[in-house]
């Protein structure tokens, strides 16, 4: 049966287009349509009663959720209740992120979400390994005992094929050439971060295949006049993408101004780095030993010490309009078609287009989540 999304402001590739029909067949759009279209009558009409309709949002950087730290439980039933964690806040894609660990967990975590592809638990698209082949002078949280440098064995690890994509943060200045190109031949997506690279060591990571930056601005070489860094060599380049954490923490917004407007466009990206308070109602979790505490959206180590986030998507994009100024519908492809270009899932994700899934999300006139579609199917309604 075909389903028919009508009266609603859609997001369509040209803009906010309101008066058409969003047809859904079998999990995919069929197409947009006006309401006195045989197939709209036909089909079974759902009424959007005004609201705004969006692509789903799409989060490569989400390391737990509804009380779940994927590093603790890499299972599919913990990859399953991160994802329906995140589906309140609109998110109908994601990658579950383990920070480092050993080799044992990382397997673990690879087997778990290649199970939970195999599954069909609706969202993942495939897993973040953010590190453990990263530089201890940017580790943030992450534990300096569990990091090393990448032997081949590693690669293999991480280049195993399977139905999701992976996407691998590491420090390029702890990678050989040969180690990035054969990541790169393996399908990997190599993103640098956590790293104390310099300028020309980044240009040449570029060179060799690494497609991104992960959390920018954040654990790696800031951009000054005279080193540029990690930061100005992600920046000036045009061809790779940036995440951005936008809680108003992470990065001042003058800062996440500047650096979108000097990125060629479409190549930002918003990302949560999400921890388990997200979706929860109980703001703590333990890391390494150490409970952390979410309090004014801010997760810190006694120290001070940035813990990922309490950040969610429709939270990101709602900064991104009101603490950066970023027009909605570009705020809202920087959640949505931007992360699915970046993860090679461009043809299929990220817009509401014919061909693509049927992943949605349906906002009101304050930018809070009413619902929530993943595959055609209404996952999440705000009660």
């Amino acid at each position: 049966m075909t389903t028919a999304l009508v009266n609603g402001r859609v997001l369509t590739d040209n803009g906010f287009q309101s008066g058409f029909a969003v047809l859904v067949d079998g999990g995919t759009i069929a197409g947009l349509a006006l309401p006195s279209d045989p197939r709209v009558r036909a089909a079974e009409r759902v009424d959007l009663g005004g609201r705004t309709l969006l692509p789903g949002f799409i989060d490569c950087q989400v390391n737990g959720g509804g009380g779940v730290l994927f590093n603790d439980t890499p299972t599919v039933d913990a990859i399953r209740a991160i994802g329906q964690a995140h589906a309140r806040f609109g998110t109908t894609g994601f990658l579950p992120t383990l920070i480092s660990d050993d080799a044992a967990v990382m397997a673990r975590a690879i087997d778990a979400v290649n199970d939970a592809v195999a599954q069909g638990v609706p969202g993942v698209l495939g897993i973040h390994l953010e590190g453990p082949f990263i530089a201890p002078e940017r580790k943030g949280v992450h534990d300096p005992a569990k990091f090393r440098i990448a032997d081949a064995d590693d690669i293999a690890m991480v280049a195993r094929r399977h139905g999701g994509v992976t996407l691998l943060t590491l420090a390029p200045e702890r990678a050989s050439d040969d180690v990035l190109r054969q990541l790169v031949d393996h399908g990997v997506i190599v993103c640098a971060g956590h790293t104390a690279a310099d300028y020309d060591t980044t240009r040449n990571a570029l060179s060799l295949g690494v497609r991104g930056f992960t959390h920018l601005f954040n654990a790696m070489t800031p951009f000054t006049s005279r080193e540029p860094g990690v930061v100005g060599a992600a920046l000036e380049d045009a061809t790779s993408w940036c995440g951005l954490i936008v809680d108003g923490h992470h990065v001042h917004p003058a800062s996440l101004r500047v650096a979108i407007a000097a990125k060629a466009k479409e190549k930002m990206i918003l990302v949560t780095d999400a921890m388990p308070p997200v979706g929860s109602d109980n703001p703590n979790f333990v890391l390494k030993g150490e409970t952390i505490t979410a309090r004014d959206g801010v997760c810190q180590t006694a120290d001070g010490t940035l813990a990922g986030s309490a950040l969610d998507m429709a939270s990101a994009v709602r900064n991104t309009v009101d603490l950066v100024g970023v027009a909605l519908d570009e705020a809202s492809r920087m959640a949505s078609t931007y992360p699915a270009a970046f993860l090679g899932l461009g043809a299929t994700h990220g817009r509401i287009a014919a061909g693509c899934r049927a992943d949605f999300v349906v906002v009101d006139d304050t930018l809070q989540v009413s619902e929530t579609w993943i595959g055609g199917q209404q996952v999440f309604v705000a009660r």
